[in-house]
C-alpha cells in the first residue's frame, strides 16, 4: 500500500495541492503537519511511519517535505528500508524500491556526508588562520581587567555589589562570575 505525507511550513501554505498530488501517485491513507521543518515533533510523520511495514511505500511530493535535513531524511529511508518498506518522492523521481532509485538516494546521501566534511574542514581551517593572526576566537569578555580592578576596589571599599554591576553596566551575576575567576586565578584579571 501507498502511504502518504504532506508536510506544510506555515498555516498560511496550502496542503491541497501536495495531497491531490499524492492522490494521484495511488496513496490510499495521507498523514500530514502544519509545522515548521526544524520542529522535531511531527505527529502525522509519526503516524505514517507508524503505518508503514513491509511492501508499504512512503511518499512525498518533495524530499524537503519529510526531512528536517539530509542527514535526517537518510534516516528516515534507513528505518523505512528496516521495516521492509519503500520511499517515494514525486518531484525528484526518487524511487527506493527500484535499483536506480537506491542508488541516487546512496549517491546523495554520499555527497551530503562529503559536503559536511568539507564544511567541518573549512571551518577549521579558518579558525585556525584566525588564531595565528592573533584573533580572538569567541564571545568577547563582559568586563575588561580595569573594570575588574575597579570593581574589586569599589567591594573593598564596602560599596554593594548590585550598585558596582549597575555602574559598570553588567549584570550583577557577570559581576560575580567574573570576580570569582579573578579569585581563582590569584587576583589576576581575567
Amino acid at each position: 500500500m501507498k502511504i502518504g505525507y504532506a508536510r506544510a511550513s506555515t498555516n498560511d501554505e496550502d496542503l491541497n495541492q501536495q495531497r491531490r498530488a499524492l492522490r494521484l501517485a495511488g496513496c490510499k491513507k495521507i498523514f500530514d503537519d502544519q509545522i515548521s521543518r526544524i520542529s522535531t515533533k511531527r505527529p502525522g510523520l509519526d503516524e505514517a511511519l507508524g503505518q508503514c511495514g513491509p511492501n508499504d511505500i512512503l511518499v512525498v511530493w518533495k524530499l524537503d517535505r519529510l526531512g528536517r535535513s539530509l542527514s535526517h531524511l537518510i534516516s528516515i529511508v534507513q528505518e523505512l528500508g528496516g521495516k521492509g518498506c519503500g520511499f517515494q518522492s514525486l518531484s525528484e523521481s526518487i524511487d527506493t524500491t527500484t535499483a536506480g532509485g537506491r542508488l541516487v538516494f546512496h549517491l546523495m546521501g554520499s555527497l551530503a556526508e562529503a559536503e559536511r566534511a568539507l564544511i567541518a574542514e573549512r571551518t577549521k581551517a579558518g579558525l585556525a588562520a584566525a588564531r595565528v593572526r592573533g584573533v580572538s576566537i569567541g564571545r568577547r569578555k563582559a568586563m575588561n581587567a580595569e573594570q575588574l580592578r575597579r570593581a574589586r576596589a569599589l567591594l573593598e571599599a564596602g560599596e554593594r555589589p548590585a550598585d558596582i554591576a549597575r555602574m559598570l553596566q553588567v549584570g550583577r551575576s557577570t559581576l560575580y562570575r567574573a570576580l570569582d575567576v579573578q579569585h581563582a586565578r590569584g587576583g589576576q584579571a581575567a
